[in-house]
């Protein structure tokens, strides 16, 4: 980035992004062929979670000629989205370094290792622990209503899709705690300040989400959500309290 990133006018900022933005979407784009070209295994992949939560094996199927066709284009993307995630970290590292402190700006490392790290410990988590108990769940209903579950595949891809998406932004906790203590945004007086409230809005936010009314689903969430959020706190201690040692 040219110049000062404190008396850069507004334009430069916007065309800072746009570059940002540019490079983003052409590494999507470079890590969607391979993708593509496994997408009829991923997608297996993808439909194990669902396959494996019941003994009676509900049946996937498609409603339109296209939707074979765009269900792989749609599984290609999501994992061009975690295969270019380290290059999207960067990318959104070097937007935000300028505003840093030239002995701040080391961390592009870590960053860009852990970011991509968390976000798959998150899909992870989410794929083999919150996808089973959701579905096991959802088809317990239809045997309620005695209905033998027929799901349409986008549908199905839509909801994994998001759930692995949004687990995977969750889990990057640590990392956005790591930066906004190096930015000078929080401290650990200010996590450890608001953990009360923290563990209300981590139950509530696992009630929401767990699919179940079980207290243990619920926990099942809400223990690594916790977790992450005392990771919080000591990288906010480590990293404030080395910000200090560096100011001294």
């Amino acid at each position: 980035m040219v110049g000062d990133d404190r008396t850069m006018p507004l334009l430069g900022h916007l065309q800072e992004l746009r570059g940002r933005l540019l490079k983003s979407l052409l590494a999507i784009a470079v890590a969607f062929v391979p993708a593509y070209a496994g997408a009829s295994e991923l997608f297996t992949f993808l439909s194990h979670p669902l396959l494996t939560a019941t003994a009676e094996v509900p049946l996937l199927v498609g409603l339109g000629p296209t939707e074979a066709f765009f269900t792989k284009l749609k599984v290609a993307f999501i994992a061009a989205l975690f295969l270019a995630s380290p290059a999207l970290f960067y990318q959104l590292w070097q937007f935000i370094a300028p505003g840093l402190h030239q002995h701040e700006k080391r961390y592009v490392i870590p960053f860009v290792i852990f970011g991509p790290l968390f976000f798959f410990l998150g899909a992870g988590f989410c794929y083999h622990i919150v996808l089973p108990v959701a579905f096991a769940f959802f088809l317990e209903e239809y045997k309620t209503i005695g209905v033998q579950p027929t799901l349409r595949i986008s549908e199905y891809l839509t909801f994994t899709a998001r759930m692995l998406l949004a687990f995977g932004v969750t889990f990057e906790l640590p990392v956005l705690a790591f930066f906004f203590t190096r930015v000078g945004l929080i401290t650990h007086h200010i996590l450890i300040g608001f953990f009360r409230y923290a563990v209300v809005l981590i139950f509530v936010l696992a009630a929401v989400l767990t699919p179940g009314p079980d207290v243990a689903s619920q926990l099942l969430l809400a223990g690594p959500l916790l977790l992450l959020y005392t990771l919080s706190i000591g990288v906010a201690y480590v990293f404030g309290k080395e910000m200090k040692n560096e100011e001294v």
